[in-house]
């Protein structure tokens, strides 16, 4: 079979447990039902919120969570079908229409969360330890978080009539400019996901053929991708300013439901351990062979691996990794494959990267990922279906409270990569393909970890600056990007001039400014959490499932404090650090055993 037969074979969702089709006459019939069932909502409990019972304040938060749910399942729909092809003016235009509807009804909705959060303090005090409202006690105690930073109605309403043109408007502008984008390659023109695949090439000349295709496409947009960072930017200084939010980053944390000092902990460990990822990339020049390693040669496998994984292998891998874990969890991807609940084909048109949707409770989670046969897409797909699977658990929550912040919604994702892992690891018994998968998998740890804490330092100062200096140009852009990068890799990895371009291809700047650490947070946090279970695996995958199934139901350092870790302890992190460099050791001592088999 050859390598496009084998791509050919990978998965296609189907969307029709959402919609049938964008035009499904259900679809225009929610949309129509949504805005009568607001109106009648506004009609009902405006003015009203704090003169309602126990009892009535249930019903209101009830029929307020079937609202969010159509809303939800309208807006994933268009989103999901609108990311294999955003190419398509038609989809684009199902997309503005979700968003514009969503705006209108926020804007219906807004008093709600106003008049609760007016509500006096005894008083809500009691509503949320009441019995009847014993359900949604975490999600109100969360709200009550947001009581400083939520305007009058009139105002709120503004606010997300805003956003349709904002926010929102700039990011789907970003995706639609990426997603039809083509990058010349040897007289092809490729996606950019298929143009980053090839860093992961084991021929260097094909790294660096990527790698200048990338820069020159990116060059050739730079000033739009310039203005839409800046426009970004902007749009969330002047939104933290109206919300008296005084750090670029308090939003984020907020909604994550974690303290401003355990993010500092966690960077602050991370950066003060960039030693171990120079230390990492020099063992790798030496592996390589090579007298300088740059920014292009940091995916290079160590050992040169020809051989393609076709779709069903890579399922196999997970199935089967899954299964020796808990058979729970294997059941549980098994539908994702069976059911068409997966979208991993390449095609033109389709957005980079990955993701698990959890559109709503009443359906089930969906999976979007781009399988190129490489075998850091199974380690992709077991990503996104830990994912998967965590919000499929959590669905019997319920609209208000499945949803996880986002440090803890990495948990799941890097325990199931984790899972996938150590089952290839214990078939390998060759020190040469031991150390080619140990080294894929630090190279993985290093782009979760400390890229990702990097990030985090480079969105601090363009956020930074912005907010003291004002707009930035291209070449400002740039030079914090090197400039934070180095302090990464010093002088292990030489950055090349191109490579001082990249910033303006990442999403997650635009989606969701202040994400990038909740990967940090998961990585170490499951590190802990696979050591946990190597050391006490009776009763662990129940009751790890158990935490999945609570969702967003609870505090983060609750639901983790049940699995016997303290994210709250600053020591917590430098746990998973310490595992980190042990698997540099091991790769370090398997160099060695094979340096010495040979001499």
């Amino acid at each position: 079979m050859g390598e496009s037969e084998q791509k050919m074979n990978a998965a296609e969702w189907d969307l029709s447990d959402l919609y049938k089709s964008p035009d499904d006459p259900s679809l225009q019939q929610d949309r129509d039902d949504l805005l009568a069932r607001a109106d009648r909502f506004a009609e009902t409990y405006r003015g009203r919120i704090r003169d309602l019972t126990d009892l009535d304040f249930r019903k209101a938060l009830e029929e307020y969570e079937g609202l969010v749910e159509i809303l939800r399942k309208i807006g994933s729909y268009s989103q999901l079908i609108w990311t294999t092809n955003t190419e398509d003016p038609q989809l684009g235009k199902l997309v503005q229409e979700a968003r514009e509807l969503g705006s209108e009804v926020r804007q219906k909705l807004a008093f709600f969360d106003v008049e609760w959060l007016k509500v006096d303090e005894k008083k809500a005090e009691e509503w949320i330890e009441s019995r009847e409202l014993e359900h949604y006690r975490h999600y109100l105690r969360v709200s009550r978080l947001y009581k400083e930073h939520t305007l009058e109605e009139g105002q709120e309403q503004v606010m997300a009539a805003k956003n349709v043109t904002g926010a929102g408007a700039w990011t789907r502008f970003f995706d639609e400019t990426m997603g039809a984008a083509r990058y010349r390659f040897e007289k092809e023109d490729l996606t950019q996901q298929e143009v980053l695949s090839k860093l992961y090439s084991a021929d260097r000349e094909v790294r660096r053929k990527a790698h200048r295709s990338l820069t020159e496409k990116l060059s050739s947009m730079s000033r739009t991708l310039t203005f839409v960072f800046n426009t970004r930017l902007a749009d969330k200084m002047i939104s933290d300013r109206l919300r008296g939010y005084d750090h670029w980053l308090d939003s984020r944390n907020l909604s994550n439901q974690i303290e401003n000092e355990s993010v500092e902990n966690l960077v602050g460990s991370v950066t003060e351990n960039y030693g171990l990822v120079q230390r990492y990339y020099r063992l790798k020049r030496r592996l390589l062979e090579l007298d300088k390693l740059y920014d292009y040669d940091r995916y290079a496998p160590v050992q040169k691996i020809d051989r393609q994984i076709t779709w069903e292998e890579a399922k196999e891998y997970v199935l089967d990794a899954f299964e020796s874990f808990d058979p729970k969890m294997k059941q549980i991807a098994e539908r994702f494959f069976d059911e068409n609940w997966i979208d991993a084909r390449i095609r033109p048109g389709k957005r980079g990267g990955a993701y698990s949707a959890s559109t709503v409770t009443s359906v089930h989670p969906y999976i979007f990922m781009n399988f190129d046969g490489q075998l850091r897409d199974v380690q992709t797909l077991a990503h996104e279906l830990g994912h998967g699977v965590h919000q499929y658990l959590a669905r019997k929550q319920g609209e208000l409270q499945s949803d996880t912040p986002l440090t803890t919604a990495e948990t799941a994702s890097v325990f199931a990569e984790m899972l996938v892992f150590e089952k290839m690891m214990e078939q390998l018994e060759n020190p040469g393909d031991r150390l080619a998968l140990l080294a894929g998998k630090i190279d993985d740890t290093i782009a979760t970890v400390f890229r990702q804490v990097s990030m985090n330092r480079f969105e601090n100062k363009i956020h930074t600056h912005r907010r003291e200096k004002g707009e930035l140009t291209k070449d400002q852009f740039s030079n914090y990007w090197a400039e934070t990068q180095t302090d990464l890799y010093a002088d292990s990895v030489r950055i090349t001039d191109e490579y001082r371009l990249w910033w303006c291809y990442i999403p997650h700047f635009l989606h969701t400014p202040g994400y990038v650490y909740a990967y940090a947070f998961g990585e170490l946090l499951v590190m802990a959490l696979y050591q946990s279970w190597k050391e006490e695996s009776t009763g662990f995958s129940e009751n790890y499932l158990k935490m999945l199934e609570a969702g967003g139901s609870d505090w983060p350092h609750n639901l983790v404090a049940e699995m016997g870790l303290d994210i709250k302890d600053p020591e917590f992190w430098l746990d998973g650090l310490k595992l980190f460099e042990r698997q540099i050791r091991q790769a370090e001592e398997l160099e060695m055993e094979i340096t010495q088999s040979r001499s």
